[in-house]
C-alpha cells in the first residue's frame, strides 16, 4: 500500500465558480489516430497534454510520424502519413493507456515490419483477446511473449487488406473503436460485426465522430454492423471540447456542497457520453442547466439516492458512488459489471475503500450498492487508478481527515485536478 498521501480539506463555503476542464482525453487519442492516418498536415487545438495522451504522442513520433506541439502542449500540429505507416522496427510505450495499446494495435498492423507494444503492469493485465482475434483473421501476426491476448506483444505486419470480421463488444468498446480508426486505411474497407452486447456504446459514436471530422462516413446498417469505406482521411482543423468525465467531479462538488459549478464549452451538442452524468445529477435533486456553450449544475441542499444503469457511462459510477454517500437513501449502480477489468477491479475497490470509510457499501456482479453515512477520516488506497483518486477526493470536501495515496495517479488524464479542485474551494463567498 502507498505510504504518501494528500489530505483534502473540506470546502468552508459552497463554490460559486466556472471550471476549464482540460480537453477530452478521448477525444484527442482518436484525433491523433486519424490525423496519423490522414494525407496532409491536421491541427488540434485544445488536447489534453496527460500521461495517456503523451503516450499516444510519442508513440507517434516513435513510428516516425511528425507531431509538433506549442510550449503547453495543447496546440498540436501531426503530418499525416497518408494511410501509410512508417516501417518498422518499432519498440512503442502504451504507458497505463488503454486508449493507445488498443489504437495502435490495427495501426501499426497496417504497417512493414516489426512493432513491440509494451505498458506499464496494470496495463499488462487488462484483456486485449478480441482485439488480437479480430487483427489475425484479417490476416496480421501477433506474437504475444507472456499471457495470451495481453501485453506485451510484437505486431509482425505486412499490411491489412480488410474485409468482414467478427469482435465482441461486452468487455470494452475500445476493440471496436481501434478496428473502425484504422479501417479506411485497408485495401477493401473493413465490415464489422459485433457479436454481444455492446457496453460504452458513447465512446463509439465519439469514434465515428471523429472519423467524420476527418472525412470518413461508417455507415450502419443496423446497430451491430460497421461499414468502413476505403478511404483517406483527410487533413483537417479539430478543436478537442472539455472531457466530460473529468467535469463529472465538478459537477458532483457542486451536487455535494450546495455550490453551483459551470463547465464552459462542454454544451448540449458534446459528443461525449458521459455528459449524461449531470442527467443522474439531476435525478437526485440537483439543477441541471445546459446551453450551446456550456453546462452548469447547481446544488440544493438536499440529495436522494438512485437506481441507475451506467453501462453507456461507466467512467462516471466511481464519482456517483462518492455522491452517493451524501444522499437520503441508498443508490444501486448497475450495469458496469466490465469495469473490473480496468485500471482495477472498480467495483471492488469502491467498495472495500468506502468501507474504509465507515461506508455500508455492497458488491454485486453488475455493480454496487451504497449507503449513505458521514465518511470518517480515513486513507484512500487508489490502485494506480486516477478516478478513484479523484472521486474518493470528493469525499473531503464534506468530511474531515479524507487522505487520498498516491495523489500523482491523477496525472494519467488530469494532472492539475487537486489544484483545479484548491481553486473551487477558494470560489465561494469569502473565498474570492
Amino acid at each position: 500500500m502507498s505510504t504518501s498521501g494528500l489530505v483534502v480539506q473540506p470546502f468552508s463555503a459552497p463554490p460559486d465558480a466556472e471550471v476549464a476542464v482540460p480537453g477530452s482525453k478521448s477525444i484527442t487519442n482518436r484525433a491523433l489516430v486519424a490525423a496519423g492516418l490522414a494525407e496532409g498536415t491536421s491541427r488540434l487545438s485544445g488536447v489534453l497534454r496527460s500521461d495517456d495522451t503523451d503516450a499516444m504522442v510519442d508513440a507517434l513520433r516513435t513510428l516516425g510520424i511528425a507531431v509538433r506541439a506549442d510550449d503547453g502542449g495543447t496546440e498540436v500540429s501531426i503530418d499525416g502519413g497518408g494511410g501509410r505507416v512508417p516501417s518498422g522496427p518499432a519498440d512503442l510505450d502504451a504507458r497505463l493507456s488503454g486508449t493507445t495499446s488498443r489504437f495502435l494495435t490495427p495501426m501499426v498492423a497496417l504497417g512493414s515490419g516489426r512493432y513491440r507494444i509494451d505498458g506499464g503492469p496494470p496495463m499488462r493485465a487488462r484483456p486485449m483477446t478480441p482485439l488480437v482475434e479480430a487483427v489475425r483473421s484479417l490476416g496480421g501476426r501477433i506474437e504475444e511473449e507472456g499471457a495470451p491476448g495481453h501485453l506485451p506483444f510484437t505486431v509482425v505486419a505486412d499490411g491489412l487488406r480488410g474485409g468482414a470480421i467478427e469482435v465482441s463488444g461486452d468487455i470494452s468498446s475500445q476493440f471496436l473503436s481501434a478496428l473502425l480508426l484504422s479501417g479506411p486505411a485497408m485495401a477493401e474497407g473493413l465490415e464489422v460485426r459485433v457479436t454481444t452486447a455492446l457496453v460504452s456504446r458513447p465512446y463509439v459514436a465519439m469514434t465515428l465522430t471523429t472519423m467524420a471530422d476527418f472525412g470518413v462516413e461508417v455507415a450502419q446498417p443496423d446497430d451491430t454492423t460497421f461499414l468502413v469505406p476505403p478511404a483517406s482521411y483527410r487533413g483537417t482543423d479539430v478543436r478537442i471540447e472539455p472531457d466530460a468525465s473529468a467535469a463529472s467531479y465538478f459537477f458532483a462538488a457542486a451536487a455535494i456542497t450546495g455550490g453551483r459549478v459551470r463547465v464552459p464549452g462542454l454544451g448540449r451538442r458534446s459528443t461525449q457520453g458521459d455528459l449524461a452524468f449531470v442527467e443522474v445529477l439531476e435525478r437526485m435533486g440537483a439543477i441541471v442547466r445546459s446551453d450551446d456553450e456550456g453546462t452548469e449544475v447547481v446544488g440544493t441542499g438536499a440529495l436522494r439516492g438512485v437506481d441507475v444503469d451506467l453501462t453507456d457511462l461507466s467512467d462516471t459510477a466511481q464519482t456517483l458512488a462518492a455522491t452517493a454517500v451524501f444522499a437520503t437513501g441508498p443508490t444501486r449502480v448497475r450495469g458496469i459489471g466490465f469495469i473490473r477489468r480496468k485500471e482495477t477491479d472498480r467495483i471492488a475497490a469502491v467498495v472495500r475503500e468506502l468501507r474504509r470509510c465507515g461506508i455500508e457499501a455492497e458488491e454485486h456482479p453488475d455493480g454496487f450498492s451504497v449507503h449513505p453515512g458521514t465518511p470518517r477520516p480515513a486513507r484512500i488506497e487508489t490502485y494506480h487508478d486516477h478516478r478513484m483518486a479523484m472521486s474518493f477526493a470528493l469525499l473531503g470536501l464534506r468530511a474531515p481527515g479524507i487522505e487520498i495515496l498516491d495523489p500523482a495517479c491523477v496525472e494519467k488524464t488530469y494532472p492539475e485536478f487537486f489544484a483545479d479542485l484548491d481553486r473551487l474551494r477558494s470560489s465561494g463567498p469569502g473565498g474570492r
